[in-house]
């Protein structure tokens, strides 16, 4: 009793902490194939076979009820800390591997997700590659905002040259 009572408060404080949840079966996956999803998505997320009756109880006690219909069968849980498209990618990348891991559904930003949700959120750009475009959308706009100041200016100097030549033209 105090082991399942230490297990529901662990997994609620992962659900409390995590930025995404992604729930999968794992239903004939082979050890060495579960160690190598571990292992590629460890640097964003931890991924956890669960008991599903204390996974229902500890998402519950965060708050959450977008797991209460999907937990059955053999379920493991990816509590993403880090990026959770790059953990979602990742999970997509596996499961066309091994069709035996089926992305069932998962929570983020306060909301459920479908597993189509999560595709979706597999098929979004890295953080990085978004920073840069939003970088290069900035230097673009201060570019265009440079220009337009600099214009007036150059086309002034462009007008006194062309009266410079015109009156040197008219002296001659």
């Amino acid at each position: 009793m105090a082991n399942k009572e230490a297990a529901v408060a662990e997994l609620s404080n992962l659900f409390e902490t995590s930025n995404a949840v992604l729930l999968t079966e794992y239903r004939g996956l082979t050890v060495g194939q579960l160690k190598t999803l571990r292992r590629s998505i460890s640097e964003h997320a931890t991924y956890a076979v669960v008991k599903n009756t204390l996974t229902k109880i500890a998402a519950n006690n965060a708050g959450i009820s977008a797991f209460d219909e999907s937990l059955a069968g053999p379920s493991a849980i990816a509590f993403v800390h880090g990026d959770p498209v790059a953990v979602a990618k990742e999970l997509r990348a596996f499961a066309k591997a091994n069709p035996a891991l089926v992305v069932k559904n998962g929570f983020f930003d306060g909301n459920p997700l479908t597993a189509d949700d999560v595709n979706k959120l597999a098929d979004l750009e890295s953080r990085e590659v978004l920073l840069a475009k939003l970088a290069g959308a900035f230097k673009a706009s201060l570019f265009g905002a440079a220009y337009m100041f600099n214009a007036p200016l150059a086309q002034a100097v462009r007008t006194v040259d062309a009266l410079r030549i015109k009156q040197e033209s008219a002296a001659e």
